[in-house]
Parts: C-alpha cells; sequence; structure tokens
C-alpha cells in the first residue's frame, strides 16, 4: 500500500513477551503489512529482566525512553553495558543479549528492527 496509515494506540498488537518484557508493536507485518521494518514500545518492571537470546533475522536499534538498567553482552553475556533514559543501543543479527531493569521506575524502550517479523531464539 502506497498510503499513509496512522496506527490508533487500540490497534497496537501485544507481543510474544520475553522474560518479564513486554512489547507493543504499532509497525509490522501483521498490522500494516510492513515489509521491511518493525517498530514497538518494550517495557521491563523494576527488579525485572528479559530472558537471554537472540535475534536470528534482523538487527536492532534501541532508545530508551525511561528507566535504568544493564544489557549482559557477549558470547557468554560476560559484559555489562548499563544504560540511562537517553541512551541508544544497536543490536547485531545473532547477538547474545539480556535487558535488565536494576532501577526502581519501569524501563521504557522504543525498538526498531529491519524486518517486519523477528524471530527470537532464546539462548
Amino acid at each position: 500500500m502506497n498510503e499513509v496509515q496512522i496506527i490508533k494506540h487500540q490497534q497496537r498488537e501485544i507481543e510474544i513477551s520475553s522474560g518479564s518484557m513486554t512489547r507493543i508493536a504499532g509497525v509490522s507485518k501483521n498490522i500494516v503489512g510492513a515489509e521491511g521494518i518493525h517498530l514497538a514500545i518494550a517495557t521491563i518492571p523494576s527488579g525485572c529482566s528479559a530472558t537471554p537470546h537472540i535475534h536470528t533475522n534482523c538487527e536492532s536499534a534501541i532508545y530508551i525512553i525511561s528507566g535504568s538498567g544493564k544489557f549482559l553482552v557477549g558470547e557468554q553475556l560476560e559484559k555489562e553495558l548499563f544504560f540511562e533514559a537517553g541512551d541508544f543501543f544497536h543490536v547485531p543479527s545473532m547477538a547474545p543479549h539480556q535487558p535488565i531493569n536494576t532501577g526502581s521506575l519501569e524501563v521504557t524502550m522504543i525498538v526498531a528492527r529491519n524486518a517486519p517479523v523477528e524471530i527470537v531464539e532464546e539462548i
């Protein structure tokens, strides 16, 4: 479709959660027929985390809207990258990672991917 679409909040799609992380998609293949992009908001409650995972078919760009925590990264999740509101992440395809909320507020992130449907493998 070559027309601009608006996705109202009631049209968003709650996707499969990863651990305690919930993703709510606004732009995806299922919602608008996207062919090369996926855009969602992800949240992690205080003291919780996503499961360790990889994305096999896409890279991700993440912007932290609120909250703080750390990403465990590396083949054995041996490195810690601490984040706070205003930070960005680039996650290459097949890169092991696990976001963890270490703060007192819910973490809220904007997540963009270069594929309309992501393939996630928990590790």
